[in-house]
């Protein structure tokens, strides 16, 4: 545990939405970096905002996001895009703003909470207040791209993942003492996880054998999964697979049935992986959807990821962006992004310098026994120490 704070818990409030597994994983990392610092757990709340104050909405704007998202592709990029300038006080920023506004009143005077942590862009910052004085508010990006809807006046502080990020904010007219590049939170896993033998024998590997990670997301709707595995296979007499299936059961079948004889025995398949540091630790490359947090992980892991058809959206520009820092390579073709991952799991010099590539965009912020969770937690908890203060006089 790390050292213990000598002052009075603050009591934080975490809202998050459920859309995709990202915001909710930050809040999760949040609340066990809280727990880190010795703070009592009854002072961390985790709230899924939308779920809550409008169920009913929240539902059928999932099912949009995620038939849009499988189905529409084009259509959620389109989206995406014409509202990635919107301003806070626009009519249809104002109206997004406005959901669980009374929600927002309800929890304040439940939990009366020292602070408001956002990890999803859906805020009601005209609610918080308590007795005539203003509860600090933070936001904990969870992309690597930025869509203007994170951006609001009643922000006390941004954590951004990278040095990019805090320019763009920068140029939005956000102060830079407003600014801290953390990183992403992610769970303290990725900083402890190291290859073992333990390991290798644990998801059957053999670790003489370059190793490739395909994670199909956490629905499992990636593309061309089963091709990818063959196509891996066929061109290369030693590396392996392991494959996580999420939740999408009938893919793990449907690979487990259709890969057989002496390529059988070079792939594994999962399911959902709650211990998914543990199968990057072993990895050579990651072939993933490109969600902020598994980016995030990634780059926590120095694994050199590869993106298949990234869907248009903060996803894409996610892809884009680690491509740019030669951190991902993004292909449309199948053929094409396997000729280029095999090309860099059998060249160890490539690999090397990928992964210099990739730990350029670490943030130099973190201490090396710190997490960006713990640092973000940390920062805040000192931040709130200094308005307590300050009030004192």
């Amino acid at each position: 545990m790390l050292q213990q704070p000598h002052y009075r818990s603050p009591k934080l409030l975490i809202v998050y939405a459920s859309y995709g597994e990202g915001h909710i994983q930050a809040a999760k990392a949040l609340q066990e970096a809280y727990s880190d610092f010795g703070h009592d757990k009854q002072h961390i709340v985790t709230y899924d905002l939308m779920a809550e104050s409008h169920p009913w909405i929240n539902e059928m704007t999932r099912r949009f996001y995620q038939k849009s998202y499988t189905h529409l592709p084009y259509l959620y990029g389109w989206m995406y895009d014409i509202t990635k300038p919107m301003k806070h006080n626009s009519l249809f920023g104002s109206w997004l703003h406005s959901f669980g506004r009374q929600k927002v009143r309800q929890l304040l005077a439940k939990e009366k909470p020292d602070a408001v942590v956002y990890t999803f862009p859906l805020f009601a910052p005209q609610e918080l207040q308590r007795q005539g004085h203003r509860i600090p508010s933070y936001v904990v990006m969870t992309d690597f791209d930025l869509h203007c809807r994170w951006v609001h006046p009643g922000i006390d502080r941004y954590y951004v993942p990278t040095q990019d990020l805090r320019a763009e904010l920068k140029q939005l007219g956000i102060s830079h003492n407003k600014i801290k590049v953390s990183g992403i939170p992610l769970k303290k896993g990725f900083k402890e996880a190291k290859p073992s033998p333990e390991l290798y024998v644990k998801y059957g590997l053999d670790s003489s054998k370059p190793t490739i990670l395909i994670m199909a997301g956490a629905q499992g709707v990636m593309p061309h999964i089963q091709e990818m595995c063959e196509n891996i296979l066929s061109r290369s007499s030693v590396a392996q697979i392991t494959l996580v299936c999420g939740h999408n059961d009938e893919l793990k079948t449907a690979v487990d049935d259709s890969i057989s004889g002496e390529h059988s025995s070079r792939i594994r398949t999962f399911g959902y992986v709650n211990e998914i540091h543990e199968l990057m630790a072993l990895s050579d490359s990651l072939v993933t959807k490109p969600g902020g947090i598994t980016l995030a992980e990634a780059i926590s892991a120095e694994l050199p990821a590869f993106i298949y058809r990234p869907v248009p959206g903060q996803e894409k520009r996610n892809a884009l962006y680690l491509q740019s820092k030669g951190a991902a390579f993004v292909a449309s073709q199948l053929d094409t992004l396997v000729d280029r991952m095999l090309e860099l799991v059998h060249d160890p010099l490539r690999l090397m310098n990928s992964r210099l590539h990739i730990r350029r965009l670490q943030p130099s912020a973190n201490p090396s026994s710190a997490t960006a969770a713990q640092t973000i937690i940390l920062d805040i908890v000192s931040n709130l120490r200094i308005i307590n203060h300050a009030s004192l006089f």
